[in-house]
């Protein structure tokens, strides 16, 4: 479940009269979804780290942080809700621990697709000087930055957690909300505020780097154009990602349009927010791009497909 999210609830409330069927069909939809995304996830982090040529373009480089970042993501989420459906709550240092990686690769995943614009931009638009601003060094830096950004953001959460709550709170049952561990009012407002900054900061970005490589695509140099496009699914990717910025909303507008129908209310609303966002991310940046696409597809069929040349062509 992905500026993304601060505001990550990585389960669902379970009615305890929910029955058996509903419990073990619902878990096992879930359960199948997270593997499935995970399996493709895996399979092009084997890709990326199998070939040279992926390991020396920060184009590649940023894509496979963002593939390793869901998966991290999709893995905490999905094993929680399933406890979450097993066993109803949880001790709320268990859930502490799972919602901490939860919301800092949530909030990794937009700053991802900020840094992906903008090596965009540089490629399209100044590409004299793209060897020179975009080499592998500085992209770890860049991706190390992004996760001492996300991790200091959520670093006074931790700490007011355990300076201000008693020992009994936090060996005692709760639901797994971040609200629910996270309670105090500074925390509530601090998310709030964090999340309005980093979501203007990186649409700023995006709506500047597209119109830059749109000015540049008026040319009808194909390269531009595609870089246009790309702009545009990194939007669509950080709409993705807010769904879970209107969550709450969002569940109380199903829950008032569906009365009596919580449960599923609650399950849809999951895997609309926590696991569509991971399984669109492959296809948009993994499975649309030429070059990585020939090799993914062999490993994907477990070697079935006829051996390929290696090519050096990268296309956006």
């Amino acid at each position: 479940m992905n500026v993304t999210d601060a505001d990550v609830n990585v389960t669902a409330p379970v009615d305890s009269r929910m029955s058996l069927n509903d419990v073990v069909s619902r878990s096992m939809i879930v359960a199948l979804l997270g593997i499935t995304i995970n399996y493709i996830n895996a399979t092009m982090v084997h890709t990326f780290s199998s070939h040279h040529i992926f390991k020396t373009n920060p184009r590649y480089i940023l894509f496979i942080h963002l593939v390793l970042n869901d998966m991290i993501l999709l893995t905490v989420t999905v094993s929680v809700f399933l406890l979450a459906y097993i066993f109803n709550t949880m001790y709320v240092i268990v859930c502490a621990l799972s919602v901490v990686p939860a919301v800092l690769t949530a909030q990794n995943t937009p700053l991802n697709l900020l840094f992906m614009a903008v090596e965009c931009y540089i490629s399209v638009c100044i590409p004299l000087r793209y060897n020179q601003l975009c080499t592998v060094k500085r992209t770890y830096a860049v991706i190390g930055t992004i996760w001492a950004v996300s991790f200091l953001s959520f670093l006074p959460d931790v700490i007011l957690l355990l300076a201000t709550e008693s020992q009994q709170f936090l060996f005692s049952l709760v639901i797994c909300h971040r609200d629910t561990v996270f309670r105090s009012s500074y925390s509530i407002n601090k998310r709030d505020a964090t999340n309005i900054v980093f979501l203007v900061i990186v649409w700023l970005t995006l709506y500047y780097t597209f119109f830059r490589i749109l000015f540049v695509a008026k040319t009808a140099d194909a390269n531009a154009n595609k870089a246009r496009n790309t702009i545009l699914l990194h939007g669509f990717q950080v709409l993705l990602c807010m769904i879970v910025y209107v969550q709450p909303k969002f569940t109380q507008l199903l829950l008032f349009l569906f009365p009596g129908q919580a449960r599923l209310v609650y399950f849809a609303v999951f895997v609309i927010s926590q696991i569509l966002p991971r399984f669109s991310n492959p296809i948009v940046y993994g499975v649309r791009d030429a070059t990585f696409r020939k090799y993914f597809k062999r490993y994907l069929s477990c070697g079935l497909t006829k051996e390929i040349l290696p090519q050096t062509e990268f296309k956006l």
